[in-house]
């Protein structure tokens, strides 16, 4: 497990904003672990679980899950450009602070800022599964000014708003733990799996976020637990396959476009816009449980149909949410920098209640359905 010192921690930020962090050594909480022969893809899937139990009403939604590694809401962070590739096709960059690398997303216009703290807060909040991520202000030495952020003097440049992204705590499975949403209908109760009620809610919350961009890439099984193969035979610790992956769970690892409208091409400027969010219908028809969320090009999650019991399971976790934890989602992700409609100037900039506003009628949605 890779680790790193608090001197890396202090340097990532300036030491005012950075109470939460402790003041001993710290280590990542995220590492690869190759897939045991014994424990195939499939038989990972079969067992794996979607949700943990949370205390909903009682999490602390602006100050974030206070994990090692994480930063307070707008916190200032200081990092060293690193040239290094990164996938996907909205604005981010690497850098380093000491020995600990970070992925910044950035940009005003960039809806993955302001949707993805919101998303993976949610998420978190109710106990599934997704990626840790801290809105932030950065200054980035020597970054290229191809990025177009604010240039001042020893080379410097600013960042706001920005985020720097955690892993979700566990160990990464390799060599593919990516998953396609078609694939939670081969997750298996007798096995240990996570029931349906659980997966049908993680469904339906794709559909209350609009989530469109869910090609196969966007999700991955974590293992939250691994436990030491024994050989049977010799009594002792297995040489070949020395760990098997006792708690498999799929979680979703970008949420960047969320909080809009689902779309074929899977549109940034559609995501966190509140007009489109608002406006678009949880179902599809006045009547039955079929999840309004269109697949788009690349996507996996089709128009789903929701079963009652998933239906009412995630009702009663979105019903624990109280209006103050509501606002403090779109607080964190400074939604107040959004245009209502981005792209047309004269629609003005959202405020947190018109977003909390529309985040309960949608909730309503779902509370007053009925399912065959």
């Amino acid at each position: 497990m890779a680790r790193f010192a608090l001197s890396a921690i202090a340097s990532a930020c300036i030491v005012s904003a950075c109470g939460a962090i402790s003041s001993s050594a710290i280590s990542m909480v995220n590492h690869s672990s190759a897939v045991p022969k014994s424990a195939t893809r499939d038989a990972l899937i079969a067992r794996a679980q979607v949700w943990t139990a949370t205390t909903v009403s009682s999490i602390d939604i602006k100050r974030g899950p206070e994990e090692p590694g994480a930063f307070p809401f707008a916190a200032t962070v200081r990092c060293d450009y690193l040239p290094k590739e990164l996938s996907g096709a909205s604005p981010k960059f690497a850098c380093k602070a000491g020995e600990d690398e970070l992925k910044v997303k950035f940009g005003g216009n960039n809806a993955e800022v302001y949707a993805e703290v919101a998303a993976t807060r949610l998420l978190w909040a109710l106990g599934f599964g997704a990626d840790r991520m801290y809105p932030v202000r950065v200054i980035c030495r020597d970054c290229p000014s191809v990025l177009s952020g604010i240039a001042r003097e020893n080379n410097e440049t600013i960042f706001d708003p920005a985020t720097v992204e955690r892993k979700m705590p566990g160990h990464e499975l390799t060599p593919d733990s990516s998953w396609a949403w078609t694939e939670l209908d081969a997750v298996k109760v007798e096995q240990g799996g996570a029931p349906r009620a659980h997966r049908d809610a993680l469904k339906l919350l794709a559909v209350f976020l609009q989530h469109t961009d869910t090609k196969p890439q966007q999700q991955r099984i974590v293992c939250l637990e691994q436990r030491q193969a024994v050989d049977a035979a010799q009594g002792k610790p297995a040489a070949e396959e020395p760990f098997v992956c006792a708690r498999p769970f799929m979680m979703i690892n970008d949420l960047g476009l969320t909080f809009g409208k689902a779309n074929l091409f899977n549109a940034n400027g559609m995501g966190m816009h509140l007009v489109q969010w608002s406006a678009t219908p949880i179902w599809k028809g006045a009547a039955g449980c079929v999840g309004n969320l269109p697949k788009s090009a690349t996507g996996t999650l089709n128009n789903p149909a929701i079963s009652e019991e998933g239906r009412a399971f995630l009702a009663n976790l979105l019903t624990q949410l109280t209006d103050d934890q509501i606002r403090a989602l779109f607080e964190v992700s400074r939604v107040t920098l959004r245009l209502r409609d981005p792209g047309k100037a004269k629609s003005g900039f959202a405020t947190v209640e018109e977003w909390t506003d529309a985040f309960k009628r949608k909730r309503q949605e779902i509370v007053e359905r009925r399912c065959a």
